[in-house]
């Protein structure tokens, strides 16, 4: 009997050690799971913490170039009013179109040859990114400060006669010119132009951005006879190189057309406008925005030769493609703003032409048909 009772009680020993490794063996894997889980939070934040490490370097960078963009500005404030004063008020300078900051840095015919020249192809691209954010926000001599420290690094490298330094001297020209420096920003691009020719040949696509930019810099200073075979120069080589139906070539036509307007040449003006248009709406689209401004320009061209109701038609069909992109299919219910101001000028004239009836009363109708 006492054998019994022991056998049952090292059974029951052995359930119990039994559940005690079970409990255990659950804990365990709980224990894994949460070891698993707080590496996976460590490493997240080794993460976070590199990337706001990289955030605050950033920030102190910026922080650095505020100051300098504040110091330069307190400096030249008054020299840049004094040149607002002096700028040509000729709204129609503003519609010529030029190849701005960006003209070949993606150029195919300029893919590099080695990793060192592919290193210098990325470094001209940032600066050409990095010049046109701050020419945008206007700090102008941030974005000169860089184009030198740029152009003395490559001439170190490359000498002055390479196709980078010529880059970087249209990008330092085209900054000038939205200065108003424009003896400066003329003596960079002809040397842009030089180097380009010799480099790369008269016939390069980069040559022809150089010689439209050159145009566009005439034109600002109202040099339109200087300006104009620039221009067609520049139209010549992007139809050999790239079509009669590039968009390249519609910009030339639209610069073309302006300075045929200044010579009252408003037939060819037309034509060129005309040629401009088929081009954007059949490669770009009737919704493109070159669209609307070259249809613009166009309305303005038939507006100065007395072609009111050529004018008014184009007016029209812009204002209605604009009101459907924003509101949608016309209907009765949804107008574009012309039509409603046609409607609301009927109205009015209606109410004048009754306007002696109802002052009179109904006798005076009736008495008038009589």
């Amino acid at each position: 009997m006492a054998l019994v009772f022991h056998w049952q009680s090292v059974e029951a020993e052995k359930q119990n050690l039994r559940r005690q490794v079970h409990r255990f063996g659950q804990e365990n894997a709980w224990l894994r799971d949460e070891l698993a889980a707080a590496q996976q939070r460590l490493q997240a934040s080794e993460q976070r913490v590199s990337q706001l490490e990289e955030e605050n370097k950033r920030l102190d960078f910026m922080a650095f170039i505020s100051k300098y963009v504040s110091h330069i500005n307190e400096e030249s404030e008054t020299s840049r009013s004094s040149q607002g004063d002096n700028k040509r008020d000729d709204s129609m300078v503003d519609l010529f179109l030029g190849d701005d900051y960006e003209d070949n840095t993606n150029n195919k015919s300029m893919t590099p040859t080695s990793p060192s020249q592919f290193a210098q192809r990325v470094s001209v691209a940032r600066l050409h990114n990095f010049v046109k954010q701050y020419a945008s926000q206007g700090c102008y001599e941030v974005a000169v400060l860089l184009c030198k420290q740029a152009l003395e690094n490559l001439e170190k490298t490359h000498g002055h006669d390479h196709p980078d330094v010529a880059t970087v001297l249209n990008i330092l020209g085209l900054v000038y010119r939205d200065q108003n420096k424009y003896e400066e920003a003329a003596n960079l691009l002809n040397d842009g132009l030089s180097i380009r020719e010799k480099t790369l040949g008269k016939n390069h696509p980069t040559v022809a951005a150089t010689l439209n930019n050159l145009a566009v810099l005439y034109a600002k200073q109202g040099k339109y006879r200087e300006a104009e075979p620039l221009c067609e120069r520049a139209m010549r080589i992007r139809e050999a190189v790239l079509g009669r139906d590039h968009p390249d070539v519609a910009k030339l036509l639209n610069n073309l057309a302006l300075l045929r307007q200044n010579q009252n040449k408003y037939e060819e003006e037309e034509q060129y406008y005309q040629r401009a248009l088929e081009i954007y709406e059949s490669k770009l689209g009737p919704d493109d925005p070159n669209v609307v401004k070259i249809n613009n320009n166009l309305a303005s061209c038939y507006l100065k030769q007395g072609k009111y109701k050529e004018a008014e038609t184009i007016y029209k069909q812009v204002l209605t493609r604009a009101h459907e992109r924003e509101f949608g299919t016309i209907d009765g219910d949804n107008k574009p703003i012309w039509q409603v101001a046609e409607e609301r000028e009927e109205n009015m004239q209606l109410q004048k032409e009754n306007a002696p009836y109802e002052e009179y009363g109904g006798w005076y109708k009736a008495a008038k048909v009589r």
